[in-house]
């Protein structure tokens, strides 16, 4: 590929990451306003859930796709699929339509993401990906700084509709971008069959798991629970002996891969869930607007961004076994401390503890991207970069269901315990001129209460990844190659 077309594909990859990056934050500081129009505090983790779960199941389809038919369509196809969600979620009027729309936005939302890093491993070399992912991590930072303001900024000043009509024109243009100017690497002769059988059973385990998480603690939950089970039993059988499984059972024999994953399952259970909640608990409990509510979140993705790009040009000589010990115990200090917040705590004292996660999750998640891309066969590249966006999703996507069964439970028993209302948390999600003077404290502390038990589980959950990174296998990064590898693109 020439220069210009480089170029080109790398403003659309920017673009795709500032789309991706930008939704789950801004969706975030408008929820709690969502909620509070449409009704139902009961179905709020679902609105994030069904987005995740259809995305984090089909990332590793859209990865395997991507090797058998090209970047380039299956791209567009997933741009189409996110931006077609995007409206339908803009045109919701109720909880049920929102919930579908945002399931198929994460259909689309699947692909981006993943197929955004695999163009880049698979235009540059190592140092040049060590660069460009700093640099992509730089853009998609900025976005995620810019969504919960922007987020904040509609829904106080227009309506929450234009936090998902925004996606269309970058949206568009991205796709353009890419389907113009990429150009297909020389495929193999031998066109292997996608495992739909795989597919197909590795989506009923995770939405079997995730439905039983919901209602965890009744026959129903357990019964769903025993039927993922034996689904995901069924799924690493079939696995074993399919010609091109979509779960690669063999790459989780390498102890950086599968370290990897289980990091990124973990951390991604402790991020995604906090990102989820500390709105609602700025605006519920400390009586916030949304503006604030995304304020509040900021920091932590200006540090995620920093931390990122200066990772990045340190792990050529810290290494990225290093960087992802000391990355990850900062993000399990800054999980800590979350856990000491309560009603009477300072906006600002949160604005630092989630900065420290940030920085945690901006020196371990690239480095471990990087560490993986270099040394796995570039023949898997595509299946093994959508693993790690897969084991992110998947954690962040059992986080927030399981926090958000939680908070439910939590909730229900400590307005129960105090005999309130609850009716009265609506008034405080979305409250009406007058209405914020007589809503009584007891609702607040309930709340921040309940929402304490989500920091503490996303705390436990920081702590597992960390332990994760000890098993890093201690290894210089060498790309591997094969024969039939095609040529590095290069900038010059």
């Amino acid at each position: 590929m020439s220069r210009n077309r480089i170029i080109l594909v790398t403003i659309g990859i920017m673009l795709s990451l500032f789309l991706a990056s930008m939704e789950s934050t801004v969706v975030a500081t408008a929820m709690p306003t969502i909620v509070g129009q449409l009704g139902g505090l009961e179905h709020y983790s679902w609105v994030f859930s069904a987005f995740m779960l259809a995305s984090t199941t089909s990332v590793p389809l859209y990865g395997k796709l991507s090797d058998i038919y090209g970047r380039r369509r299956i791209y567009v196809i997933a741009m189409t699929l996110f931006l077609s969600g995007s409206v339908m979620s803009g045109l919701a009027n109720s909880m049920t339509q929102l919930i579908f729309a945002r399931a198929l936005q994460g259909l689309g939302a699947g692909g981006i993401m993943p197929l955004a890093f695999i163009l880049i491993g698979e235009m540059f070399n190592l140092q040049q990906r060590a660069r460009m992912q700093g640099f992509f991590s730089g853009v998609w930072g900025f976005s995620s700084i810019v969504g919960p303001l922007l987020g904040g900024f509609i829904v106080d000043k227009f309506t929450w509709r234009w936090v998902f009509y925004i996606n269309i024109f970058p949206g568009l243009l991205a796709a353009a971008l890419v389907a113009f100017a990429w150009q297909e690497q020389a495929q193999g002769h031998e066109r292997p069959k996608v495992d739909y059988l795989g597919a197909i059973l590795l989506t009923f385990s995770v939405v079997s798991l995730l439905l039983g998480l919901m209602e965890f603690g009744s026959f129903n939950s357990w019964s769903l629970i025993a039927f993922a089970v034996i689904l995901f039993i069924a799924l690493i059988v079939v696995e074993r002996r399919a010609a091109d499984p979509i779960l690669p059972i063999q790459l989780f024999r390498d102890r950086l891969f599968a370290t990897a994953v289980t990091h990124g399952i973990f951390t991604g259970w402790a991020m995604f869930g906090s990102i989820s909640f500390i709105p609602l608990f700025v605006q519920s409990v400390m009586g916030t607007s949304a503006t604030q509510a995304g304020l509040t979140i900021t920091p932590m993705l200006l540090g995620w961004v920093t931390a990122s790009v200066i990772g990045m040009r340190l792990i050529m000589t810290v290494g990225h076994r290093k960087l992802g010990v000391i990355g990850t115990s900062v993000f399990v200090t800054g999980a800590f401390l979350m856990t000491l917040i309560g009603a009477e705590s300072s906006q600002i004292i949160m604005m630092v503890f989630v900065t420290m996660m940030g920085v945690g999750m901006g020196l371990s998640i690239p480095s471990f991207l990087v560490a993986v891309q270099t040394t796995v066969e570039r023949r898997n590249l595509g299946t093994a970069t959508s693993m790690l966006q897969f084991s992110r999703s998947m954690g962040g996507t059992l986080g927030v269901s399981v926090m958000g069964a939680a908070l439910s439970i939590r909730l229900a028993s400590n307005l129960s315990a105090s005999g309130l209302d609850p009716k009265l948390v609506t008034a405080l999600l979305d409250p009406l001129p007058g209405v914020e003077v007589v809503v009584d404290a007891g609702v607040r502390l309930a709340m921040a209460n309940a929402i304490h038990l989500v920091f503490v589980i996303a705390f436990v959950s920081a702590a597992l990844g960390l332990a994760a990174v000890f098993f890093t296998p201690h290894q210089e990064l060498k790309e591997k190659s094969t024969e039939s590898e095609p040529p590095v693109m290069s900038m010059d």
